[in-house]
């Protein structure tokens, strides 16, 4: 019950924060997107912990990220780099607790085949425009590459109960593709567009995150 209504009031303020974004209200903008970012870590807090490990990394993440949100939220230019950085942070921390939570396997070398395209292509993409960030953005891409092959881990792994590790799959695809609309916000056009898809995306993939500490278990549990 608890976890619907955590679903229903995310969505009522991902409602409100589009709307706060289409309409340019900077302060609606960043209440609305702090408190929508702390509910994910409260989402956390209230699962039931059955791989302590995996808990308190993806924990320390969440918070990383939520701090990423509140500078990305801000509209100077130093707060762009602060806000990179944090999710940096934030996304070393998930490397470690997906890692943590499973064996590496077949699935994990085919993860990081179509993964590394995938970043390299971004990446050439993005090449022309970075300018002075172009050495945060080869990290960033760098650490959220390696992110994504450990839900690539994860997923593969049979001894872990299928519905965490599907959330934490998707979650972190997720998460990966919100930030080719961050990226596309940032360096090539600024338009409503990319946070219309970016932000649903991004919730989604840290909601995921956040749901899959209470499902990702070994199946004997």
């Amino acid at each position: 019950m608890l976890n619907i209504i955590i679903i229903g009031v995310a969505i009522i303020l991902l409602a409100l924060l589009l709307y706060f974004e289409k309409a340019n209200q900077f302060k609606g903008k960043v209440l609305t997107k702090t408190v929508l970012s702390c509910l994910f870590i409260l989402t956390a807090l209230v699962q039931q912990n059955y791989m302590p490990g995996y808990y308190y990394l993806v924990l320390v993440g969440l918070m990383f990220c939520l701090g990423g949100d509140v500078f990305l939220a801000l509209p100077q230019e130093r707060m762009f780099l602060l806000g990179l950085v944090s999710f940096l942070v934030g996304h070393v921390f998930y490397v470690f607790g997906l890692y943590y939570a499973a064996d590496l396997s077949a699935w994990t070398w085919t993860g990081m085949v179509v993964s590394l395209i995938t970043s390299c292509v971004v990446f050439v993409w993005l090449r022309p425009y970075l300018e002075t960030m172009l050495i945060p953005v080869i990290c960033y891409i760098c650490v959220i590459t390696f992110m994504v092959v450990g839900a690539w881990t994860v997923v593969g792994d049979s001894l872990l109960d299928l519905r965490g590790r599907f959330l934490v799959f998707i979650g972190a695809q997720s998460f990966y593709f919100s930030d080719v609309f961050v990226a596309r916000d940032r360096f090539l056009k600024m338009e409503f567009i990319n946070r219309l898809f970016g932000l649903p995306m991004y919730y989604l993939g840290q909601f995921l995150l956040a749901f899959s500490i209470g499902c990702l278990k070994p199946v004997a549990v």
